[in-house]
């Protein structure tokens, strides 16, 4: 099974849940985006290493990393390998030399260690295909469809995705999208999918 590239397009607050933010992740050489949901403090820790930033004493992730490096290991590569109920797995690939072992980690663990090892992130076709986003090129006709986007969703009380036909729904995505708003692009990506599956 080919691995994909991914790279972190960023981090933002959760809309939906409190304490929580959305992890976005990028094909490195295509247009889909991965959110995940991850707690605050992995979230922290992500961005506190992005960002360069030196805590007054060391992280967790960061411990992880003094003693790797301690002992000559370091992360190879880290992979989101599954995705199961709502739930991404992923595991970390380290080596020492002699030998290569798979780890396996919370999904916004692997991710805190790779930027410290600056490592690839990567996962499988079937998981962009049924979790992935894809931002849509712009056309001529993008603005119109975004106003009647807007139209639909301001009829609607809550998400209210299900009263909403799959036309406004492929519209109100689009949009999401370009706002960035990748945990509510990825609630009406599950809408549209069980729809199609239905029928």
């Amino acid at each position: 099974m080919n691995k994909i590239p991914l790279e972190i397009i960023g981090l933002s607050y959760s809309q939906t849940q409190t304490g929580a933010y959305a992890l976005v992740l990028g094909e490195k050489d295509g247009k889909r985006r991965l959110p995940i949901i991850i707690g605050s403090f992995e979230a922290q820790a992500i961005a506190i290493e992005m960002e360069k930033m030196v805590p007054t004493r060391p992280l967790t992730h960061d411990l992880f990393k003094k003693f790797a490096d301690s002992f000559n290991v370091r992360v190879k590569e880290v992979v989101v390998y599954n995705l199961l109920e709502g739930i991404f797995y992923a595991k970390v690939i380290c080596e020492d030399g002699v030998r290569e072992v798979e780890i396996d980690s919370r999904t916004s663990d692997a991710i805190a260690l790779a930027v410290r090892f600056d490592c690839p992130i990567f996962t499988y076709e079937f998981i962009l295909s049924s979790a992935g986003i894809v931002i849509p090129e712009e056309d001529e006709d993008a603005q119109e469809d975004h106003a009647k986007a807007e139209q639909a969703s301001e009829k609607l009380e809550g998400p209210g995705y299900e009263k909403m036909s799959l036309q406004q729904l492929e519209l109100l995505l689009d949009k999401s999208i370009e706002e960035e708003a990748y945990e509510k692009a990825s609630k009406i990506r599950d809408e549209i999918n069980r729809r199609k599956k239905d029928s």
